[in-house]
């Protein structure tokens, strides 16, 4: 990619990013965050919720797994244990509540989606209006009873998937980077967490990086166009001037700010995952390690594809078969020419050669 495609690039989806955080012109009325034990969606949430108190947002919050109000926040809803239409009721008169009071927008957090499996479109289109919208997060770890699936029904995740506007995977930093590394030297992907299978092991080394949480980004414009994007939002103490909490055994590198203005006149703090320093440094070791073949150089191979002054020699002084057609002797329709040497037997019956 060009300087000046990735350059479009960037400031294009950084805007776009930019937008659906702060909930400019209902750009997202349904976001839906699927998060792991590999990296919890809470810090992109707070970032949701400090936002809406720059836009002046009113913030409800649904409640499943918080006993306290986290700050930030103007209602707060204990949902646990409560019948759906009943919670549906408080949902709603929080939401009139902010609008009397002179918010213009309101953005209803529910802290996971699981109480509700299997969802209900209808439960869900209900809590939108055009003031309103649903920020949703549904644990990928989380196992999902077969029996709470009706048959011939998709599955949860599908479902939820096909209903959201925009969905966001986190993932840890210490892992991107790690299979990033992999990639370069063509391993295979290493595998963190419940996915290395292991008895006793739920959480990997490198899980929830302090350093901040990357992003995958799945957008769907009105007009039914994809937009794929992934992005690096540090953490707070790892901008403006400071450096960002390094994880056990790695690096401690200051994260520098994306272009543009942010929110209340502060720099955008979120990056392209491409922009950041560790991310770039490994591309670059990709290059320089195996970046070509060329010449005689081994490009990062295990063997040696060089050539010796003798083989050099050896290979100059091979005479190719269209040499000969060429000098006077060739080009006589399809003649063969062959030189006798000391083993061989000539035979007076076979043909000339």
């Amino acid at each position: 990619m060009t300087d000046r495609a990735l350059d479009r690039r960037r400031t294009h989806n950084l805007l776009l990013f930019q937008r659906l955080l702060t909930l400019r012109e209902g750009s997202s009325p349904f976001t839906l965050i699927l998060d792991s034990l590999e990296q919890s969606g809470r810090p992109l949430v707070d970032e949701y919720i400090r936002r809406a108190k720059l836009t002046r947002t009113s913030v409800t919050y649904v409640a499943f797994e918080t006993a306290r109000p986290r700050a930030g926040i103007d209602t707060f809803i204990k949902a646990r244990r409560k019948d759906l239409a009943v919670l549906q009721r408080e949902i709603a008169q929080a939401t009139t509540t902010a609008v009397s009071k002179g918010n213009t927008k309101t953005l209803i957090i529910i802290e996971t989606l699981h109480p509700f499996l299997p969802p209900s479109p209808t439960f869900l289109s209900s809590l939108l209006h055009p003031h309103a919208s649903l920020l949703a997060t549904y644990h990928l770890d989380v196992p999902v009873p077969a029996t709470s699936t009706p048959p011939y029904h998709p599955a949860p995740l599908t479902l939820l998937k096909y209903l959201a506007t925009t969905i966001f995977t986190t993932h840890s930093l210490a892992h991107i980077l790690a299979r990033h590394r992999a990639a370069a030297k063509s391993l295979a992907d290493p595998v963190f967490g419940l996915a290395e299978e292991l008895d006793g092991v739920l959480v990997g080394l490198g899980s929830n990086d302090a350093r901040g949480v990357v992003l995958e980004m799945e957008h769907r414009r009105k007009s039914g166009r994809g937009v794929g994007e992934w992005f690096f939002l540090p953490a707070r103490d790892g901008l403006d001037g400071g450096s960002a909490p390094s994880a056990a055994g790695s690096t401690s590198l200051t994260v520098s700010a994306g272009k543009g203005t942010g929110v209340g006149g502060e720099k955008e703090r979120a990056i392209l995952l491409d922009d950041h320093p560790l991310y770039r440094a490994s591309e670059s070791q990709r290059e320089d390690d195996g970046g070509g073949f060329e010449g005689d150089g081994d490009g990062g191979a295990t063997f040696d594809l060089g050539l010796t002054e003798k083989q050099r020699r050896d290979r100059d002084g091979v005479v190719l078969p269209y040499m000969d057609a060429q000098s006077g002797e060739g080009g006589r329709g399809g003649r063969i020419l062959y030189d006798m040497g000391v083993e061989d037997d000539f035979d007076e019956e076979e043909d000339e050669i």
